[in-house]
């Protein structure tokens, strides 16, 4: 039984509910925030889960991070060498959609020398949240899935608000960190 500790950086524009997607993901569901607070620099919130088909485990270190320009420079020591990178959107904005590309951007400077997906860490696109708001829907499925196809990520679409798919991006970001460990302890035994 192996527990591995991985640092996951949820990162993308203010409101599209990074706060909620952690915290609902950290209490099962049990705790949806319906009062709206500004993150103005980084919450911790720390799950161990559990990979399936095997003994082992992931310990996510997630760093929710403000999503405003203003504390974006307060926050590169914080986004140093992740593990894995979850982006997040809000379906019903466009905008935040788009700058997806920008974040995704800026963890890519993170790692110098690296170029996404590498072998040093994984990530994905935790896809669209909000999506009990259907009606006013302005990213569609397809679209958010051919950009993080072309980026290599994985995509998926969450209703904080609904408890939908909530847990999914970081039960794959889990299993990718496990995927990458038992590929490098493949190496390093075939070393000795």
């Amino acid at each position: 039984m192996v527990k591995l500790a991985a640092k996951c950086i949820l990162a993308g524009d203010p409101a599209v509910g990074k706060t909620a997607l952690a915290q609902i993901f950290r209490s099962d569901g049990a705790q949806f925030q319906k009062n709206y607070t500004l993150t103005t620099g980084v919450d911790l919130v720390v799950k161990t889960v559990p990979v399936p088909d095997t003994a082992d485990s992931v310990e996510l270190f997630i760093l929710d991070s403000a999503g405003k320009e203003l504390f974006s420079e307060m926050l590169d020591k914080l986004w140093e060498s992740p593990s894995v990178l979850c982006l997040v959107y809000d379906v019903t904005n466009e905008q935040s959609f788009t700058n997806c590309s920008k974040w995704l951007e800026k963890a890519r400077s993170q790692i110098p020398g690296i170029t996404l997906p590498g072998t040093s860490y994984r990530h994905q696109c935790a896809g669209g949240n909000k999506t009990d708001l259907a009606g006013r829907r302005a990213v569609e499925s397809a679209q958010a899935r051919a950009w993080a196809l072309s980026q290599g990520l994985e995509c998926f679409e969450t209703s904080v608000k609904e408890m939908i798919n909530y847990e999914a991006p970081f039960h794959s970001l889990a299993k990718q960190f496990h995927h990458l460990y038992q590929e490098k302890l493949e190496v390093f035994q075939a070393l000795v």
